[in-house]
């Protein structure tokens, strides 16, 4: 059970092509809950904007931040990653309901949110912070970009295809030489995201790690690895045609031969706040479908 909220900050998914009317008709719905429940309402500016809401006003995210003391976002897990983004340098909260598809960290749905949106607003919730990896792009010893995430950090080959060839040291360590795809470090909440489909092992949200894992591989033998997440890793392209390094898929930097990604674990947190009785296992149970077995399962 938390405190009870006093300034919501609104958040809808701005590229819904085709969806715009049922992105308005949910974000009303919101809308409508949050002032029920005697909040005061902020719009998101771009949301204002792209979707065309009338008869209210837009703020910027600095002055959101600065406002809200909780976020409710609509859309998509990637929608809620750069809202998480955004809001982790104020340390807002946030709710996700889901107008996206699997909803891994969108966890509300649409079709619970009336019921569901209202109790959280009054306190009814379950806290689960997460932790933001940091990092930045060097080229000739410059920053070129400095970005956070909260899944991943991905680097890999680019449009012509090839191999991507680089070094990965750990607190200054070598680790290895490698050529593959690419190799993604991934947060404990990006560990069910691309790093999954990677064959890389799924960590709980409470656990210090980061993993990082290889994609395809060049050398059979190099297998994902857990860290834990106080320690500063630097990937070094010692060889590629066309690559890149992106943030949450979100945010990224062209890579060239000599050029250094380092990431470290960021002392912001984005912090996502759950339906009471909020539980990990039974998410993994209903998106990953652990509990879908055969009919014929346990017959003679």
């Amino acid at each position: 059970m938390g405190a009870p909220f006093r300034t919501a900050a609104v958040f809808a998914k701005t590229r819904a092509e085709g969806r715009r009317t049922a992105v308005l008709d949910a974000l009303g719905g919101i809308l409508a809950i949050v002032e029920r429940s005697g909040l005061r309402v902020l719009l998101d500016a771009t949301t204002r904007d792209v979707l065309g809401v009338e008869g209210r006003p837009g703020y910027p995210t600095a002055a959101l931040g600065a406002e809200a003391d909780v976020a409710i976002v609509l859309g998509g897990d990637g929608t809620m990653l750069s809202i998480a983004r955004d809001m982790a340098g104020f340390d807002v909260p946030l709710i996700g309901i889901n107008f996206g598809r699997l909803g891994f960290i969108t966890d509300i749905a649409l079709n619970q949110m009336p019921e569901v949106l209202e109790r959280m607003l009054g306190g009814q919730y379950e806290a689960d912070r997460r932790t933001l990896l940091e990092g930045e792009v060097l080229q000739g010893g410059e920053v070129v970009l400095h970005a956070l995430a909260l899944n991943d950090v991905v680097i890999s080959h680019g449009v012509t295809g090839g191999l991507v060839e680089f070094t990965v040291r750990v607190d200054g360590v070598n680790m290895y030489n490698q050529r593959a795809d690419g190799i993604i470090l991934a947060t404990p909440t990006g560990s069910t995201a691309y790093a999954l489909s990677a064959n890389g092992p799924i960590l709980h949200p409470s656990l210090a790690g980061i993993v990082l894992v290889p994609v395809a591989p060049h050398t059979l033998s190099n297998r994902p690895i857990a860290l834990p997440d106080d320690v500063e890793i630097e990937i070094e392209l010692t060889e590629v045609r066309d690559g890149s390094a992106h943030f949450d898929m979100q945010s990224f930097a062209e890579l060239a031969p000599g050029d250094i990604v380092r990431v470290r674990r960021s002392r912001r947190v984005a912090t996502l706040l759950h339906p009471a009785g909020y539980n990990f296992f039974a998410t993994l149970r209903q998106k990953l479908h652990w509990n879908v077995m055969s009919e014929t399962h346990g017959r003679a």
